[in-house]
């Protein structure tokens, strides 16, 4: 059964179908194996129930404060300041590029997103700087994976729905992984810039210049805070910060200026046919996470990896590879909504903490943005730098590698992750 509904699933996605289509194509499927009868009773009812969840309320307001945030010339604030800290360094501009994400990611939480906003001002500034066009995609591709890493992240509030996690744990515990991941970014952009020789630019910043930079883009670098302190206090929910963030930016654009009503009508627009995509794929991907919980498939992959249950490394460290070669050729919403139900079961006998548990998924889910055939964010990447995508991919597979040895130190060191949800806690 199991095998069937994959090899329809992927006829499907072959054929060019949109992804919920073949989905809900390969729930079908699977009912032919189960009960032909329970379709039209069980499908309408796993379809609407896959996105009946309040906490998910979250994702539209949190991906319209990102918007927000870009139409209100946040963004460029943000760059600004990055620009002064690290900007002077040689290679400068790729550690711009680096820190920029890191900016971004704490108020978005969308790698695509991400690419897209920093990609089309970014790339152009790096070839300047002396950058080959194919490591300047690499890197803008490679560095938005620090979005859904740091708070807020759309994977970590679908992973928290899905098994009843804090949400305000799975932030806090991102924040390290999430520096780290842009740490390893920021040494290899350094190694390559010594390696081709790119030159220093200006100076180091005076005082000054630093707190004007600061001051400007204060404004921006506050929303992260609305966030993760509102959750983790216990003052307002996911959705409610949400929602506070994304009226606090929209404020801030209209006072000062740089937010017309077309500027937010857009804004609107834009979040809501990504908010109806997401939604749409998690309603097709719960019917079929159903479905093979019905079938007790769960059950069959605990038995599968019974022998090794003893060894909480060893689980991290086959799901992660299960993980990542399924998000190589699924959309990356579909697949933790997938996976998560059966993953979490093991995850359990083992030992291991559902928070670090939501920390490796979310980063293997992450890197499959950035990993041959269907990673978004290379394709985004491709296009705001007139790339062709074989090129990129080809080249992409270093900063692929750069972000799996972030996860394997996650994997072998679980307190990168839980120390500051345990400590906070």
């Amino acid at each position: 059964m199991t095998l069937t509904m994959l090899a329809v699933f992927l006829v499907h996605v072959l054929l060019g179908l949109p992804l919920f289509i073949s989905l809900l194509a390969t729930a079908v499927v699977g009912f032919l194996f189960v009960d032909l009868n329970m379709i039209p009773r069980m499908m309408p009812q796993q379809f609407f129930g896959g996105i009946n969840a309040f906490s998910l309320m979250a994702i539209p307001l949190f991906i319209l404060a990102g918007n927000l945030m870009n139409a209100s010339k946040l963004t460029d604030r943000l760059m600004g300041l990055a620009r002064l800290l690290v900007g002077h360094l040689r290679g400068g501009m790729g550690h711009v590029n680096v820190v920029s994400s890191v900016f971004f990611a704490g108020v978005n939480g969308s790698a695509v997103a991400d690419t897209s906003a920093l990609g089309s001002l970014l790339v152009p500034a790096m070839r300047k700087e002396g950058y080959s066009t194919a490591f300047a995609a690499g890197l803008t591709a490679g560095s938005s994976l620090i979005g859904p890493i740091i708070p807020p992240s759309i994977f970590m509030i679908l992973y928290a729905s899905l098994t009843n996690t804090s949400v305000g744990d799975l932030f806090l515990a991102g924040v390290i992984p999430g520096l780290l991941l842009g740490a390893a970014f920021m040494v290899m952009n350094a190694v390559h810039a010594w390696r081709v020789q790119l030159p220093k630019r200006g100076g180091w910043p005076s005082k000054r210049e630093l707190a004007i930079a600061a001051l400007g883009a204060l404004p921006a670098l506050i929303a992260p805070f609305i966030i993760v302190a509102g959750i983790v206090m216990g003052l307002v929910t996911p959705t409610e910060s949400g929602a506070l963030t994304a009226l606090y930016v929209a404020l801030y654009g209209i006072v000062a200026g740089n937010l017309g009503l077309d500027d937010l009508w857009k804004a609107v627009v834009d979040t809501t046919r990504l908010t109806a995509a997401i939604f749409v794929i998690m309603a097709a991907s719960s019917t079929v996470s159903w479905l093979l919980s019905y079938a007790q498939v769960p059950n069959q992959f605990v038995e599968l990896l019974t022998p090794y249950i003893g060894s909480p490394v060893i689980i991290l460290l086959l799901l992660s590879l299960i993980t990542f070669v399924t998000g190589m050729f699924m959309e990356e919403v579909s697949a933790l909504m997938l996976l998560t139900p059966i993953f979490a079961p093991i995850a359990m006998l083992a030992g291991i903490d559902m928070v670090h548990l939501g920390i490796i998924i979310t980063l293997n889910i992450t890197i499959a943005l950035i990993t041959p055939p269907m990673g978004a964010c290379v394709y985004v990447a491709a296009a705001v730098s007139r790339l062709e995508i074989t090129a990129l991919f080809r080249t992409i597979w270093p900063f692929v590698i750069t972000a799996l040895a972030v996860l394997v130190a996650l994997i072998l060191f679980p307190s990168l992750a839980l120390w500051l949800p345990t400590t906070l806690g």
